[in-house]
């Protein structure tokens, strides 16, 4: 739920439930919400896309249908999955053995047992509209509708841009009193080594239902089972009370505060027993990588911060520190009463959770770019086991950068907010920017940055110059194949959003 979907970024900003390395965790996809399917069949990598399959969009040409992953979907205006994205569909590194992403919701998922807990991996990407937004109260003028933010394979069917698509088709389903479900999420978002258009999330939950509780009374039966999760000496400061009329409020049509204090209790204390699996494991790693030595690291802290997401309420967001700053890990919060009920379960109570799986991946391996978790690359796939213990990634190379600028007019006064297009140069987005640019040079492409902007003194007409840094992860790139992809991506902005190169 990358606080990367729903967990997160209600200002159309990305999620925050996911991230890299120790010190830029926070900014990385996590994408609850920030919830996102089958077969691995062998699909062309992502990598390296020739130039002509840049952004394309089946439905602004000539084609009516289009086949994604052995389905055939009729096109129209709102299409604008690009041939990059479709073509890694196939690849659902969650599910790949011994694969980092897979490894780490193993390890997550260790701690829900099955018992209690169905772990669904299989969900698939393409979902409805209704499922992916109006199952979950977004707004109609909510931004991640966009489509500079979604992508969709027509105005009814997109891409999913969280696993909480699937949650009120589980809660439906009502086959167990918890759930986990893993998947990957698709967005359009900003190129750097924390973001990518593609990323994998984890969201769980777990409920309880009245009418099979002893008595009916939940918190006592709450109370019963957060008795059997493990006890700990995790530092934890949670200074703030559980329910709080404006900050963080009650559900009072539906719940009492008994009932939510329990709740809230369980949440935490099974949130806090997957930190110490996590960074127990992190720490052995960094140990056998002689990054730290045993018995001189700080004693392990989280801490509980309030928060708002429209699904929960109350709602918390769990920081760690973690090499002397804190990291926001995941969001939370016990589950707004109306979903549930429209998801024909009104005896039911419970919490849920979303963290993104890339940013748990990239703490425990030591992982620096997200590029890395799509590389093919055996000198890459071979550092990762399901039999070994946790080790922390080896370079195999540091290829040099190739910095290359772009700088262009719009056609005239401009919305950071909009979908542009040749038509419609007005509502200019940087995602389109971001997209353009990746599907000509995929994953040789590290690092976009707005390098500057201008505005016309006289004219109102605004410039703005974009750096590219184009690097592989595999091997040196020549000038000559760095300058024919920078004249595509020119050519590119030039035909699809009308600018006018400088």
């Amino acid at each position: 739920m990358r606080l990367s979907g729903r967990w997160g970024a209600l200002d159309g900003a990305r999620d925050r439930w996911s991230a890299t390395g120790a010190r830029w965790l926070k900014s990385a996809p996590s994408h609850w919400s920030d919830c996102r399917r089958q077969s691995i069949a062998a699909a062309p990598s992502p990598s390296e896309p020739s130039p002509a399959s840049a952004f394309q969009q089946p439905g602004a040409g000539t084609a009516s249908k289009i086949t994604i992953d052995r389905q055939e979907f009729q096109t129209d205006s709102w299409t604008n999955v690009p041939s990059t994205i479709i073509s890694a569909l196939p690849r659902r590194l969650h599910q790949q053995p011994a694969h980092p992403i897979a490894l780490t919701r193993q390890l997550i998922e260790s701690r829900f047992s099955t018992q209690q807990y169905t772990h669904y991996n299989d969900l698939h990407p393409i979902v409805s509209v209704a499922q992916n937004f109006d199952s979950l109260g977004f707004p109609a003028d909510h931004p991640g509708r966009s489509r500079t933010d979604t992508y969709y394979i027509n105005k009814d069917t997109v891409l999913r841009t969280h696993t909480s698509a699937h949650e009120a088709d589980i809660f439906r389903a009502d086959t167990s009193d918890g759930y986990t479900i893993s998947a990957d999420v698709y967005r359009r978002d900003a190129i750097d080594r924390s973001h990518y258009p593609i990323f994998h999330q984890m969201e769980g939950a777990r409920l309880w239902d009245r009418r099979k509780v002893p008595g009916g009374d939940i918190a006592k039966a709450v109370w019963a089972d957060l008795a059997r999760i493990p006890k700990h000496d995790l530092k934890v400061e949670d200074p703030n009370p559980t329910v709080h009329e404006e900050r963080n409020p009650l559900q009072s049509k539906y719940h009492d505060v008994k009932e939510v204090e329990a709740l809230a209790a369980h949440l935490k204390k099974s949130l806090e027993d997957v930190v110490i699996e996590i960074f127990s494991k992190a720490k052995q790693a960094a140990i056998a990588a002689g990054e730290a030595k045993s018995g001189t690291e700080e004693p392990l802290k989280v801490r509980w911060i309030e928060a708002y997401f429209p699904w929960t309420s109350p709602s918390w967001e769990l920081e760690v520190f973690w090499q002397g700053d804190w990291l926001e890990l995941l969001g939370c919060g016990i589950v707004k009463q109306e979903l549930l009920n429209d998801s024909g379960v009104p005896d039911k109570l419970g919490w849920a959770f979303g963290v993104g799986l890339e940013r748990v991946a990239m703490l425990l391996y030591d992982i620096p770019d997200i590029r890395l978790f799509w590389s093919q690359d055996t000198r890459f796939l071979s550092q990762f086991s399901a039999e070994q213990p946790i080790t922390r990634f080896v370079p195999f190379s540091k290829f040099p950068e190739c910095y290359k600028d772009v700088a262009f007019w719009l056609k005239s006064s401009s919305s950071s907010a909009g979908g542009g297009s040749r038509d419609n140069a007005q509502d200019f987005h940087e995602n389109d920017v971001m997209e353009i640019v990746r599907g000509v040079g995929g994953d040789l492409v590290e690092d976009v940055k707005l390098f500057d902007e201008f505005r016309h003194p006289s004219t109102g007409r605004r410039s703005l110059c974009y750096r590219i840094n184009y690097r592989s992860l595999e091997r040196t790139l020549t000038n000559k194949e760095v300058n024919k992809l920078h004249k595509e991506v020119k050519k590119q902005l030039v035909e699809k959003m009308g600018v006018e190169m400088r």
